[in-house]
């Protein structure tokens, strides 16, 4: 097949199978994706970030560990130190280019648990209504009383500090935003007449719930998630910051500013180029969001 053929085959207003059909709406969402170059700006920011996630160790140009009292405090360009040193002489890219890691292991570890938690529990109580629908929301508004950053400290201060406690802390405190969404769709999808010809059939709750609005529900949900990463990350860079996530020596960006903040007069680089790590990621994460909901969402779709 040419490359005229099989771009008339993805882009035909009458596709011949279900599987033409299907990559064919992939591919023209690719198309309105990647039209908007700030959209295409982001996820080409965080593609190079996974790849400098997995190419760490080719890539850092010393050991993030390796300490040196003698160069501590060195400038941007001292030597092969292309970043410059912190207060123990160790390399800022190299700990930097490590720290990509940290942020992607919260990343994808939250992601895997707050939506998850929040599906169940909006689908849950939007489908069956009732005293179970008054039991999830009220307890969703006891998280969402709260600011998410103080939530998360006082998880973290019951739970101890530590990296995996900071990502349960996040998630705890991320889910609620979720349960809201998911409920609000499901109360429209649940009506909706092809809910009641299944349940005619005799299809029970689990399966409606599992087979039929979780699917609807999933795009909403993945432009809400690729939104909230930067929230994400910026809540576990605070808990870095105050010593109550990821724990010395790692190179969590949040735990490099907060040990860089001394010399911030003197010596910015130190906390400044992790800050701007931070700063650069959610930005495209953000970015990436609001194409993703250009595409995928059914109400703003297209308008990219």
């Amino acid at each position: 097949m040419s490359e005229q053929t099989l771009k008339q085959w993805l882009l035909s207003d009458a596709p011949a199978s279900r599987m033409q059909a299907r990559v064919a709406g992939l591919y023209q969402g690719w198309l309105r994706l990647t039209s908007n170059w700030m959209t295409l700006t982001g996820l080409l920011i965080l593609t190079a970030l996974v790849l400098i996630a997995a190419c760490a160790p080719l890539l850092a140009p010393h050991d993030p560990f390796d300490q040196d009292l003698l160069n501590r405090l060195k400038p941007i360009g001292f030597d092969d130190h292309y970043l410059g040193t912190d207060s123990l002489g160790r390399d800022i890219l190299s700990r930097l280019i490590y720290g990509s890691r940290i942020t992607l292991y919260i990343v994808a570890l939250v992601t895997l648990i707050a939506p998850v938690v929040g599906l169940l529990v909006g689908t849950v109580a939007g489908y069956l209504g009732g005293w179970a629908d008054q039991i999830l929301m009220r307890t969703t508004d006891v998280f969402l009383a709260f600011p998410r950053l103080v939530l998360a400290l006082a998880f973290v201060a019951a739970l101890g500090p530590g990296i995996e406690n900071a990502v349960l802390a996040i998630s705890l405190t991320a889910w609620p935003p979720y349960a809201r969404m998911a409920r609000a769709e499901t109360l429209t999808i649940r009506s909706s007449e092809f809910i009641a010809a299944i349940r005619l059939q005799g299809a029970g709750p689990l399966r409606i719930i599992t087979r039929h609005i979780w699917p609807l529900c999933i795009s909403s949900l993945i432009v809400r998630v690729t939104l909230d990463m930067a929230g994400i990350i910026l809540a576990a860079a605070g808990l870095g910051f105050l010593g109550l996530g990821a724990q010395p020596p790692s190179p969590e960006w949040g735990a490099m500013i907060s040990e860089g903040r001394r010399f911030i007069l003197d010596h910015w680089w130190v906390a400044t180029i992790p800050g701007l790590a931070i700063f650069t990621v959610s930005l495209a994460f953000n970015l990436l969001g609001d194409g993703l909901r250009d595409v995928l969402d059914p109400k703003d779709g297209g308008h990219g």
